[in-house]
């Protein structure tokens, strides 16, 4: 019987020992983004290309970085690979899955001054490349919400047609079950545009689609009416009834008169301005087709133009064209040929207190997150400073870069 006791006395002790040496767990705090304080009440908008596959992370060269005779297997003689772009990203040819590439893309935009980003979206649909685009949508969506801004969609409707060649279904049904995808995956979320209280939804077009009752079909898939806004020019083909205005692109003229125009004519309708720094696609060298036309970037001289008319028709929202469609060569994004160039101009126009140095900042950031991949101390060190750059504590961002 004693040694019953013992023996259950013993047991209790190694419990109750083992119970208390066992550290309380507490969460990591969140470290909640601030928001980047502007002078110019315009809301700003980014269009974003998610469409972009590099080798060395998804194992394969993506057709925009392709097109049909470019090789990103080739070097050429100043040690750029053959992408099908007249420019070069400074950051090198990317995949748009990568959460660093993510992050260095968002964090410039937010001390940009940056409100949100408007997706280029190919639907919901894993057809062609199509699936692959959402996938690097919603890894965008998941960055955009790390680092405190906002997001749309802009829906590139004639994906429907490709879809209901490969599936069971029509056009008109792969297009209402995108609105579906939409109200169930991003209308809800707080950081989704909201504008006179209803979601934010673009089409760039209709390209196939163009008729009301089309547009009605679709809709109504939707429990609430979107703010719903087609390209330019192009309202009576989904029904003035299903939209609420049109948003504008690329004016080729370089006077911008049909920029000017269109602001001018735009009346009670909403409209959705746009602000680009120049177009030169290379849809003719890489085998695409026909050029579109070219606008010269005449060293900024296209953007401030643009910028100068947003502020002169006081718009209350401006788009920029674009962050990243290299093959159209509208980047916003720091290439080699224009560095820091326009999102300095833009910061100006949105009146944040940022200015190249800290944007110089974020690219030294996504250096180190590259050059020191598997070093944890040092990536321990950088998420870190990713928190000091979304909470705006720049000092504090850059001594921990130091540090490294």
């Amino acid at each position: 019987m004693n040694k019953l006791i013992v023996i259950l006395f013993a047991s209790f002790c190694i419990l109750g020992c083992s119970c208390k040496q066992q550290p309380e767990v507490t969460p990591d705090p969140v470290v909640e983004p601030v928001a980047v304080q502007k002078t110019n009440d315009t809301r700003v908008f980014m269009h974003y290309m998610p469409w972009f596959h590099s080798k060395d992370y998804s194992g394969y060269w993506g057709s925009h970085w392709r097109m049909d005779n470019a090789n990103p297997e080739y070097t050429l003689g100043n040690g750029n690979l053959h992408i099908a772009s007249h420019y070069y990203p400074l950051i090198g040819p990317y995949d748009s899955s990568d959460p660093d590439v993510i992050d260095y893309h968002l964090l410039l935009m937010k001390y940009t001054g940056i409100d949100g980003v408007l997706i280029d979206w190919y639907g919901s649909h894993d057809v062609l490349d199509y699936g692959t685009n959402l996938g690097n949508s919603n890894a965008l969506i998941s960055g955009i919400k790390r680092v405190g801004l906002e997001y749309a969609v802009v829906y590139e409707e004639f994906t429907a047609e490709e879809v209901a060649r490969r599936r069971s279904f029509s056009a008109l049904e792969a297009a209402q079950r995108d609105m579906a995808y939409l109200e169930s995956n991003y209308f809800s979320d707080e950081e989704y545009i909201q504008i006179a209280g209803s979601p934010l939804m673009l089409t760039f077009g209709p390209r196939y689609f163009r008729s009301s009752s089309q547009w009605s079909q679709i809709l109504m898939e939707l429990g609430q009416s979107p703010t719903f806004l087609p390209l330019w020019d192009h309202r009576s083909l989904v029904g003035t009834s299903n939209s609420s205005g049109e948003f504008s692109w690329v004016d080729f003229n370089s006077n911008q008169s049909h920029l000017s125009s269109f602001y001018q004519g735009a009346g009670s309708s909403m409209i959705i301005g746009s602000a680009y720094p120049g177009f030169h696609d290379f849809y003719e060298e890489g085998g695409w087709g026909d050029s579109y036309g070219y606008l010269d970037h005449a060293n900024g001289a296209t953007l401030q133009k643009t910028l100068d008319l947003a502020t002169q028709y006081d718009l209350p929202y401006l788009q920029l064209v674009t962050w990243n469609d290299f093959g159209e060569g509208t980047m916003f994004e720091p290439t080699q040929e224009f560095e820091y160039q326009y999102l300095e101009m833009v910061q100006d126009f949105a009146g944040v207190t940022y200015d190249r140095e800290d944007l110089e900042l974020i690219h030294t950031y996504y250096l180190k997150r590259k050059e020191l991949d598997g070093n944890s101390s040092a990536q321990n060190t950088l998420d870190e400073a990713f928190d000091a750059l979304i909470q705006l504590d720049v000092d504090k961002a850059r001594n921990l870069l130091n540090r490294l």
